[in-house]
């Protein structure tokens, strides 16, 4: 891909041009996401310690595993693991990785 500010080549999924410092059509984070992708993102942050975006996503395994850690998070490594599934899961959904389990639309 080239920069539509200076013209030179690029990386493909680049935000920003490394030469010009020019934003790029990838520039908008959310762009990609659907609405279901969004109310997934929204049950992340609000409600994400309890797994609801998994069992939104129709990934009961998942939920109930971080159900499981969050009522175990007294123990404490529960909980760390819990806090650093919640941060991965934030990047998996903004990068569209994480899906319905069913290939579905929700």
């Amino acid at each position: 891909m080239y920069c539509s500010n200076c013209g030179k080549e690029i990386d493909d999924k680049a935000v920003v041009c490394i030469h010009c410092g020019c934003a790029t059509a990838n520039a908008g984070v959310l762009k990609n996401l659907d609405k279901n992708m969004i109310v997934a993102l929204l049950l992340w942050f609000f409600f994400g310690y309890l797994g609801l975006h998994r069992f939104y996503l129709k990934d009961n395994s998942g939920g109930i595993k971080m159900l499981l850690c969050f009522f175990f998070s007294w123990l404490v490594i529960p909980a760390v693991i819990l806090f650093v599934w919640w941060i991965i899961d934030l990047f998996k959904i903004i990068d569209g990785s994480i899906k319905p389990k069913d290939e579905s639309s929700i």
